[in-house]
């Protein structure tokens, strides 16, 4: 590839694998940082080519002046979608299948309708439009209940990052936790709690309808984070786009570190069907 420049190095993009095959873009969520996929990578690099990278709220990310977490410019989804669209460009890809976790999902819509001939195929992991309840849609938090994770994401966030960790990883495997909590709490807190407030407070189940890309949802029985219900609303939304739902059974918000078998299951159907 030669020497990347600018996001790509402050977003310590990699492009590894079989060159000349498929691009695989793989996008972690919050807390997240593209270590969160090494369970997944070995088997796809095999016939494909893979993009891993580090979002700027992640504590992996290389701080760099140009490129680093700006609340004012980061206050919405979009921004990340725009950054997604450049970093593809400067690593001169031209066509992918995006694999997006958590809040990544909805940033590989937004992006999808910005640049409909870069993304082959959304592939998304635990993704929701909307984390609040309301009386037509069940987001999974109240009003109140958000209130309270910010707030104590704000006051005590390391103690909170130990406490969600396990949750969220839903396992009763203490080192699947371990390493989700430990990649949370490498989050500046005052980053943490601005990138939560996007995503718990924001709404973008607006996007849906104008997603063309062809997307596949993939979700687990229980996930604290996303209600089973979430993925089957996005798809009926999707009015413009060819979209499956896939439940894998298991518990969690994060399959690929605590099922990643499964989750290859799934993947080598939509890549190699």
């Amino acid at each position: 590839m030669g020497m990347l420049k600018g996001l790509s190095t402050s977003m310590n993009a990699k492009i590894s694998g079989n060159a000349g095959a498929e691009v695989i873009v793989l996008a972690h969520g919050y807390g997240g940082e593209q270590s969160i996929w090494e369970k997944i990578v070995p088997s796809l690099e095999e016939k494909n080519q893979v993009v891993l990278f580090d979002w700027n709220f992640s504590g992996a990310f290389s701080e760099d002046n140009n490129h680093s977490y700006d609340p004012i410019k980061y206050d919405s989804l979009d921004a990340f979608a725009n950054d997604l669209v450049s970093l593809m460009d400067e690593m001169n890809i031209k066509s992918c299948v995006f694999v997006g976790h958590s809040m990544s999902g909805m940033i590989g819509c937004i992006a999808s309708i910005k640049r409909p001939l870069l993304f082959k195929k959304l592939i998304l992991i635990g993704a929701s439009p909307r984390y609040l309840n309301s009386e037509d849609y069940e987001g999974g938090f109240e009003p109140s209940e958000i209130e309270q994770l910010l707030s104590t994401i704000e006051s005590n966030f390391q103690p909170w990052a130990t406490a969600f960790a396990p949750i969220a990883v839903g396992t009763k495997d203490p080192l699947i936790a371990e390493k989700f909590e430990k990649s949370l709490k490498k989050m500046k807190p005052e980053v943490a709690l601005a990138v939560a407030k996007i995503v718990f407070l924001g709404d973008y189940c607006h996007v849906l309808e104008k997603v063309e890309t062809p997307c596949t949802l993939i979700s687990t029985t229980y996930d604290i984070v996303v209600p089973s219900s979430v993925p089957y609303y996005m798809q009926k939304k999707m009015i413009n786009a060819k979209s499956r739902v896939e439940i894998i059974d298991v518990d969690g918000h994060l399959p690929h570190l605590s099922a990643h078998e499964e989750v290859l299951i799934v993947l080598s159907k939509e890549l190699y069907s």
